[in-house]
């Protein structure tokens, strides 16, 4: 069968090297080598980005593909199509005739399929007296019979690049759960430490993370987060082997536990002399009565924006500003001690819209659990209310403003 030399394109259609060097590709195919079609023609829709074809593209070469009479390719059967344009087009899904032939000019660039033009341009077929076709002239798909391996190992290393990404995202998502509940359980059992800063630091890798990225850009985030998780498992573990040898000296020395009642280590200094000693106007538990209705949620989330930053999924309700706020008060070092007191002082939503209050100017406060128990005790004493603290809150974010000008 004639085909097997190097062609040159019809009419004005110029030659190029790349293009005689898909050709000469397309020759070397080892005597009796086949491949199934679409098996290559999978591994190339996987491997598309490492071999530099489009979609469209590849939808034209699956048309192409149909005009083969077996599924497997092979020079014995023949690589040889030559459909018109407008079979090509209806098998391509109706494709536009200007389209179709931009992606097949595509397709030879990308060296995926190679042209063998007959003297007038068209596409037909010479046929013996038997029947056999003895001659072809259109499209000539022997570069994927000769390429095969490139484009199997074009999709093993797609698909080994995608699973790397995914046990990266896997790894990064552990380490995201594993940190924020040992934060918690830190924060929740008086561990000493920094959590409010490690807590932030988490937060700015956390909000780092892009949805869509490349290895490159996650093995970086990826080692910071376990060296975080490092870090905050071994201040865990030195506090529990600390408390085991405190236990442990205990058995010998109870004298010496008795001398010492109360081990708490106290979060706010200077704050705690003749703590609840004074007795107020404001009676357990009456702080927070009708505090939703005085001060809505929406006034209070315009005045306080950063506790949304800590929140799971937003704050919708009070309920979720409670749960939010109990979070926020770990992360500044209020000690439970000072957050109980509040919570009978001024109840929970005046508690809440305090810790919130704080946070907006956390840089400013030394001591938050000091500075919580000297409003706690002006509240007792009827010296302080919440209005005043959130109406000053919203005067620094700049919302008073906005809302004065609607």
């Amino acid at each position: 069968m004639i085909g097997n030399l190097i062609t040159t394109p019809f009419g004005r259609r110029s030659m190029s090297l790349a293009y005689l060097k898909a050709q000469t590709e397309a020759q070397e195919i080892a005597e009796g080598k086949v491949a199934d079609k679409w098996q290559v023609y999978r591994w190339l829709c996987e491997g598309k980005d490492v071999i530099g074809v489009g979609d469209r593209s590849l939808a034209v070469l699956n048309a192409l593909l149909s005009f083969v009479p077996d599924n497997m390719l092979s020079e014995e059967i023949g690589l040889i199509v030559f459909p018109s344009n407008a079979q090509l087009s209806l098998r391509a899904h109706g494709m536009a005739p200007a389209t179709l032939r931009r992606h097949l000019a595509a397709l030879l660039e990308c060296g995926l399929i190679t042209r063998k033009d007959s003297p007038n341009g068209k596409r037909y077929s010479r046929k013996d007296r038997q029947g056999e076709i003895t001659d072809a002239f259109g499209f000539s798909l022997a570069p994927l019979l000769a390429r095969a391996e490139e484009f199997q190992r074009a999709a093993e290393s797609v698909r080994a690049a995608s699973m790397a990404l995914r046990l990266v995202r896997e790894r990064i998502t552990l380490h995201r759960r594993d940190i924020a509940k040992l934060i918690q359980v830190a924060v929740a059992e008086d561990v000493p430490g920094d959590w409010g800063a490690t807590w932030r630091r988490f937060r700015a890798l956390v909000d780092a993370l892009p949805r869509k990225a490349s290895l490159g850009v996650l093995e970086p985030i990826l080692g910071d987060l376990a060296a975080l998780h490092e870090k905050v498992a071994n201040l865990l573990e030195e506090h529990i082997n600390t408390e085991n040898s405190s236990g442990n000296e205990s058995r010998y020395d109870t004298q010496q536990q008795n001398s010492k009642p109360d081990p708490t280590i106290d979060f706010e200094p200077g704050f705690r002399k003749n703590q609840g000693s004074k007795s107020g106007p404001i009676q357990k538990g009456q702080g927070g009565a009708n505090v939703a209705k005085t001060y809505p949620l929406g006034l209070v989330m315009k005045a306080c924006p950063e506790i949304t930053d800590y929140a799971v999924s937003g704050i919708g309700n009070w309920r979720e500003l409670l749960m939010t706020a109990a979070q926020v008060r770990g992360y500044l070092g209020i000690s439970p001690s000072a957050y109980e007191e509040a919570l009978d002082v001024l109840g929970e939503e005046n508690t809440a819209i305090v810790i919130a209050c704080m946070l907006q100017r956390a840089e400013t406060i030394n001591s938050a659990g000091g500075y919580l128990r000297a409003l706690t005790e002006k509240a007792r004493a009827g010296e302080f209310s919440v209005g005043p603290m959130l109406m000053a809150a919203l005067r620094s974010t700049g919302a008073h403003l906005q809302m004065v000008s609607k």
